[in-house]
C-alpha cells in the first residue's frame, strides 16, 4: 500500500508539473542573451583549465634544473672533459712567453724612461754651473750690496750676504738630486741589460761589425755567428 502510495503521489507530482508548465509556458531569450551565457560559460572553462594547467606542470619531472650529482653519468662525464680542455687551454696560454711585438713595446719604454732620466740629469747639470758662476761671483762683491733674485717670476730686491746662502743651499739640494738620478739610470741600464740577454734582442746595425769579422773568419765560426745573429728580435 505504501509502495502504490507513493507510485500515486509521484505520478500526480508530474502531472501538476505538467499542467502548470502548459499554463505558464517559459519565455525565450532572445538571441544576444544567450550567446552571451554560452561566452560566459566558455570563459568559465578556460579559466577552470588554466587553474588546472600550473598544477601539472609542477606534477611533470623538472630536469633543468638537476645538480650534479643528479644528472646524467654521460652529461657529467661531457661538462668534466669541456671544463679539462678549458683550463688546459689556460694553462698552455699562460705559460707560453710574451710576443715580438710585446717584447719590443717593454724594450722600448725602458729606454724612454731611461732617455729621460738623462735629459733630466742634464738639465740639473746646467742649473749647478749656473749657481756655480753666481756664487763664484757674488763672493768677489761687497755682502751689503744690492741685488736681485728672481722668486716665481717675480724680482724680489735682497742684499747679497742674505742671497748667497740660499744660492750654496739649492746648488746642493741639486746634487743630491742628480746623484739619485745617476742611481736610477745605473738600475735602469742593468735592467736593461738583462732584459735584451733574456730575450736575445739585437739593435739595428749593431752586428754589422761582427758579421764583417765573421765573414773573414773559418766557416764554422761564420755559421756559428750566423746562428747567433739571426736569432732574436730586431729593434730599431
Amino acid at each position: 500500500m505504501f509502495l502504490l502510495a507513493e507510485k500515486h503521489y509521484t505520478r500526480e507530482t508530474a502531472r501538476f508539473i505538467m499542467d502548470m508548465r502548459k499554463l505558464f509556458p517559459k519565455k525565450q531569450e532572445p538571441h544576444s542573451v544567450q550567446r552571451g551565457r554560452e561566452e560566459e560559460r566558455g570563459e568559465r572553462e578556460e579559466k577552470v583549465q588554466g587553474q588546472e594547467e600550473p598544477g601539472n606542470r609542477v606534477n611533470q619531472p623538472c630536469t633543468s634544473f638537476l645538480g650534479p650529482s643528479q644528472q646524467h653519468p654521460s652529461k657529467m662525464a661531457a661538462n668534466s672533459s669541456s671544463t679539462g680542455s678549458k683550463s688546459s687551454n689556460s694553462g698552455g696560454g699562460k705559460q707560453s712567453g710574451p710576443s715580438a711585438e710585446q717584447v719590443v713595446a717593454t724594450f722600448q719604454r725602458m729606454r724612454q724612461e731611461q732617455r729621460s732620466m738623462a735629459s733630466k740629469a742634464a738639465e740639473l747639470e746646467m742649473d749647478i754651473n749656473e749657481h756655480s758662476l753666481v756664487i763664484d761671483t757674488l763672493k768677489e762683491v761687497d755682502p751689503s750690496r744690492k741685488c736681485f733674485r728672481l722668486i716665481g717670476g717675480v724680482l724680489v730686491e735682497r742684499t747679497v750676504k742674505e742671497v748667497l746662502p740660499a744660492l750654496e743651499n739649492n746648488k746642493e739640494q741639486i746634487s743630491k738630486i742628480i746623484e739619485s738620478i745617476n742611481s736610477q739610470m745605473q738600475t735602469k741600464g742593468r735592467e736593461l741589460t738583462e732584459y735584451r740577454e733574456r730575450y736575445n734582442i739585437r739593435l739595428v746595425g749593431e752586428g754589422e761589425g761582427e758579421e764583417k769579422g765573421q765573414s773573414a773568419a773559418p766557416s764554422r765560426d761564420s755559421e756559428g755567428g750566423g746562428s747567433k745573429s739571426g736569432a732574436g728580435v730586431l729593434v730599431s
